[in-house]
């Protein structure tokens, strides 16, 4: 991939699928990742680090990825987060997103540290994969871009917690907002904020 519009070149792995996620941090919404086989010549002008691109990029960005790439999308709800833990969520989601590719890759790439799931391919973990490799920058795109469009569809649902605006994230508007009304049901039980709060109102209901 060459470089454009100032953009960084990004190593490439081909027959590789890039794997990374978005949403391991919100206090609402599911986890999402996505897998991206980026083919062999393929021009993805544009495509970087999702943190590095504007909320316009992104999105023309993973019109792109969509239309010249084979991807797949995995989703772990929030029950599972709270039974599962968000660690072995996101893997699940990960190894959704990897089993729905349209068609199979010679391994995966995965964004972080750790990764464990039960494939038949080779996955390789790279730290800060998503400002290396191409094939993992286009996956952390489409889990953005994804993700986000869920939070504004969970806004209209759930209104009043602002989740079109912070994603679900623990901004001051977010905890300001679920102190006056409470925990809707996307929260995330398991995580520390919501749990006291939920906590709190038993012992004010004694």
């Amino acid at each position: 991939m060459g470089e454009s519009n100032g953009r960084r070149r990004l190593h490439r792995r081909h027959g590789w699928a890039g794997v990374d996620e978005a949403g391991r941090g919100p206090l609402a919404g599911p986890v999402v990742a996505a897998a991206v086989l980026v083919p062999r010549g393929c021009r993805l002008p544009g495509v970087d680090d999702s943190k590095r691109l504007t909320p316009e990029e992104r999105e023309q960005a993973a019109c792109l990825i969509r239309e010249r790439c084979a991807w797949a999308i995995g989703v772990a709800e929030v029950e599972e987060i709270d039974r599962l833990n968000i660690l072995r969520a996101t893997f699940l989601a990960m190894e959704r997103a990897i089993r729905s590719l349209p068609q199979p890759a010679g391994g995966v790439l995965v964004d972080g540290k750790f990764f464990t799931c039960d494939l038949a391919i080779p996955a390789e973990t790279v730290v800060r994969g998503d400002s290396r490799f191409c094939e993992i920058a286009a996956a952390s795109i489409l889990a953005k871009t994804h993700r986000d469009a869920m939070m504004r569809r969970m806004d209209e649902q759930y209104p009043g917690y602002g989740f079109a605006h912070h994603f679900g994230y623990a901004t001051p508007e977010h905890l300001e907002r679920l102190a006056d009304l409470g925990p809707s049901p996307i929260h995330r039980k398991s995580f520390a904020p919501v749990r006291d709060l939920e906590q709190l109102c038993l012992i004010l209901d004694e």
